[in-house]
């Protein structure tokens, strides 16, 4: 007879359209409560599989299809234990002593989400003497060490495309949010006041604006397409590797050589690159001080693309009429993060949120739905769909992240 062992460990709570995930992907049940469960069988063990993702509380408990949470598991829990796989899942992922520290040790395959990342550091690979496929549940694999994934031999794959769609557009809302200052005039309206001059007076068309975009793969392609109709001045980008040319002539986007003469000339300025050795830190005090005085920026890439403290001066002294975004350095990001609560000089221009833009439901169950695929692939002996593959065996795959 079959014999199951389950252990649940208690914590308080604290770029192509994506149409070969269309289909729905069911989850599994789960105690909303538990952020790390533990499946055993007899007989063979198959394969390790530790999962990190973020909590979803009573959210998850109310609505299934948050299946990127620890409560909903990617749905991927009775399908991977009908299979004789041992599956482990926790948001635990902070300390020697967390899940996620203790579990790698011995794991075989790895999932990380961009959203509430498990860094997988030098030190992480060294101790994880099992490991062979990291596995990102979304978009940018950063936060794993890709070098050292190529020296242990380590294969890197990601859901390519499954989320693409969804942060362009939360880039063109962070655009317009700025540029129309919507927050401060909507917080005026739940503070009981009503003075239209304090929040015209900083409010624009994007008609007419010069919109560049540093990178322009899958995400920044879309963000050029959904900005072509707000009937902008000029659309301009930066990147290591051009658009096609039938892409670039269809949004009418000029190429920049480089990213100091991209931002001196755009109005409203957004990053959709990967961060890499030649991007962490690309916009510090000196680029900001070649942006065009009072422009915007948008950040839905990474938050370590930029100097934290440069950015919150530059919004301050109103070099940036506004920055918006949804990424942070360290995700969670502390409650003293300087980006929380920055402003420019009239009170206004912050448009930070959680990460969570390339996390909206339909992207959940594409990238859940690509998750499992990745998996079905790698447990049969298959090979991956090329673009999911970052890093190969103990070799860059993709051009995306930097020039190499």
């Amino acid at each position: 007879m079959r014999r199951r062992t389950i252990e649940y460990s208690i914590r308080p709570s604290p770029d192509v359209e994506a149409s070969p995930w269309d289909h729905a992907i069911r989850t599994s049940l789960s105690k909303p409560q538990v952020a790390s469960q533990r499946f055993s069988s007899g007989g063979s063990r198959g394969l390790k599989i530790l999962a990190i993702l973020y909590r979803g509380g009573d959210a998850a408990k109310q609505e299934p299809r948050l299946l990127g949470t620890v409560e909903n598991e990617l749905g991927l829990r009775s399908w991977l234990e009908s299979q004789g796989h041992e599956y482990i899942v926790s948001d635990d992922k902070e300390g020697p002593n967390s899940v996620f520290q203790k579990q790698i040790q011995d794991a075989d395959i790895l999932i990380t989400t961009p959203f509430h990342p498990g860094y997988v550091t030098p030190e992480v690979f060294n101790k994880a003497k099992n490991l062979k496929v990291c596995v990102t549940a979304g978009v940018g694999s950063d936060h794993i060490n890709l070098n050292t994934a190529i020296d242990k031999k380590v294969q890197v794959l990601e859901v390519t495309g499954s989320n693409v769609t969804s942060v362009a557009e939360h880039v063109v809302m962070n655009m317009l949010l700025l540029v129309r200052n919507f927050v401060p005039a909507h917080e005026m309206i739940e503070r009981g006041d009503w003075d239209v001059s304090q929040v015209a007076r900083n409010a624009f068309d994007l008609e007419g604006k010069v919109i560049g975009t540093i990178g322009a793969g899958r995400i920044g392609h879309r963000v050029l397409q959904r900005v072509l109709p707000f009937n902008p001045k000029e659309l301009v980008y930066y990147d290591y590797n051009p658009l096609p040319e039938e892409a670039a002539k269809a949004v009418g986007a000029r190429r920049i050589d480089t990213v100091e003469e991209l931002v001196s000339q755009c109005d409203v300025v957004t990053v959709n690159c990967p961060l890499h050795e030649g991007t962490r830190g690309l916009i510090n005090a000196d680029l900001l001080k070649k942006f065009k005085p009072g422009a915007w920026l948008v950040n839905t890439a990474r938050g370590a693309i930029c100097d934290k403290f440069a950015v919150a001066d530059a919004l301050k002294s109103g070099q940036l009429r506004g920055y918006a975004g949804d990424v942070w350095d360290v995700q969670p990001a502390p409650k003293d993060h300087p980006w929380r609560a920055m402003k420019n000089p009239l009170g206004g221009g912050n448009g930070m949120v959680p990460h969570y833009s390339g996390t909206t439901l339909d992207a959940q169950q594409r990238y859940a739905a690509g998750t499992k695929s990745i998996l079905e692939k790698y447990f049969q002996g298959k090979e991956q769909e090329p673009a999911n593959v970052i890093v190969g065996i103990g070799k860059w795959a993709t051009k995306a992240y930097g020039q190499r």
